[in-house]
């Protein structure tokens, strides 16, 4: 189903709520060593793949080795963003107590701190889900990416500017959290802005020496073969988590809300808003690791500190709960996914009337 519309009772929003509560809890007192073993197995999967993928760049000599290692350090890259640092920094194994996979402490391997993702992210996002004006994530500044959001001439360029932030992902990211257009407009005050950029600067001068520099000249005679190597593999990297985050945020059928239905709302209805405000894709074991289970954008939304790798069993039981209820659950293939947001960023760059108010209405009053 992709619909958005809903209609439930207060009392049947409490009882959903309550259901979804009840799963989560039944999850979490699950939690143990095969999630831990999980998760160190994963990190060690990536550290294989780098150290392979290093090692054929720099002393591989044909196309065969160079493709090959351009596939398994984009591998290390994809895993560490996706399944280990995205879900890490999201305190899904801050139960463990292991140093080495607490939220408050882990940090990953793009340009992006990990302060200040968390705060945008786990924070903003997660907590206001699709809410327009409150959710900065919904189109990152740069894209429109619903009927609700006001047209403007810079977005008949947005179809070459998603092409771009593809491309750039790790960036655009990393400096989304500047809020550059507040301190543009005086909202902010532009003595600030050196010292919110500083750990930005730091850790993207170290990652590009690392990849463009340090291991280069390591290389020796191989040191343009590692430089487009690095080049690509970083790129590979940045296009796969943007089809992926784009995916579960902006194909059709996810729905958008008025700031307004924030007031009063309960934890039901938080729970309908990030089903609402989410889509899966449908895919094998592979497919869901590399995309750090956000293939599961739908749960991980609902439970966003439980294990990802817990949302594949979690989802079946979700969806059933979605269908005793009439609650839209938003899912299909990847390249059904894809498709629309493509077709959706192409659309939404043109001029187009007034959508009605009637859905946002609707939203406000769930």
């Amino acid at each position: 189903m992709s619909t958005n519309e809903v209609s439930l009772t207060p009392a049947q929003v409490e009882a959903f709520g309550r259901a979804l509560d009840a799963l989560k809890a039944e999850v979490i007192a699950d939690l143990g060593e095969r999630d831990l073993a999980h998760i160190r197995g994963v990190i060690a999967k990536s550290h294989a793949a780098e150290i392979a993928g290093r090692a054929m760049l720099h002393f591989g000599l044909g196309p065969v080795s160079f493709l090959g290692g351009v596939a398994a350090l984009a591998s290390a890259k994809i895993l560490n963003n996706m399944e280990i640092g995205h879900n890490v920094m999201h305190g899904q194994y801050d139960w463990s107590g292991d140093p080495a996979l607490q939220s408050s402490t882990y940090d990953w391997d793009t340009v992006c701190p990990a302060a200040n993702w968390k705060n945008y992210h786990n924070y903003e996002h997660h907590t206001f889900t699709n809410v327009l004006g409150r959710d900065r994530d919904i189109g990152y500044a740069y894209l429109r990416v619903c009927e609700e959001q006001s047209w403007a001439p810079r977005h008949l360029a947005q179809p070459v500017v998603a092409a771009n932030l593809a491309l750039n992902f790790q960036w655009g990211i990393a400096t989304h959290d500047f809020r550059f257009e507040e301190y543009l407009d005086g909202r902010l005050p532009m003595r600030d802005l050196p010292r919110a950029v500083a750990p930005f600067l730091r850790k993207a001068a170290w990652l590009l020496a690392k990849d463009y520099v340090f291991f280069p000249a390591l290389a020796l005679a191989n040191a343009p073969r590692v430089f487009l190597g690095n080049l690509l593999a970083n790129g590979a990297r940045n296009v796969w988590a943007f089809a992926i985050i784009f995916c579960g945020h902006f194909p059709d059928g996810v729905a958008y809300f008025p700031e307004e239905s924030l007031a009063g709302e309960t934890r039901g209805a938080w729970y309908l808003r990030q089903i609402r405000g989410s889509a899966n894709i449908e895919g094998g074991p592979l497919f869901h690791l590399f995309s750090g289970h956000l293939s599961h954008q739908i749960e991980h939304h609902l439970f966003p500190d439980v294990p990802a790798v817990r949302y594949p069993a979690m989802a079946v039981r979700v969806r059933a709960l979605c269908e005793e209820f009439g609650v839209p659950y938003n899912t299909g293939s990847f390249w059904q996914q894809f498709g629309t947001v493509v077709k959706r960023i192409f659309r939404l760059s043109l001029p187009a009337r007034r959508v009605s108010s009637a859905p946002l209405a609707a939203a406000a009053s769930l």
